[in-house]
């Protein structure tokens, strides 16, 4: 799926994910390929992307997460 990672400083992160896990104000959930159209706040937290078996991590502080087919955008402060 397709990901992008955005502050209102800099674009984070773009690219093709294997995985998504993500600090969701209501605790903290995955995203992988196909999954159901969903928005959603976080919290602060890491996000961890896993990218051609290789595992990533960004720091935030909180934001919000949009899913739609395949592509996931995450507006992070």
């Amino acid at each position: 799926m397709q990901l992008e990672i955005i502050t209102p400083e800099k674009d984070l992160y773009q690219g093709e994910v294997e995985l998504i896990n993500l600090p969701g104000s209501d605790g903290s959930f995955g995203l992988l390929n196909d999954h159901a159209p969903l928005v959603s706040t976080l919290k602060a937290g890491e996000i961890k992307i896993v990218e051609n078996g290789t595992e990533k991590t960004f720091t935030v502080t909180g934001g919000v997460v949009e899913v739609n087919n395949n592509k996931v955008i995450v507006l992070a402060e």
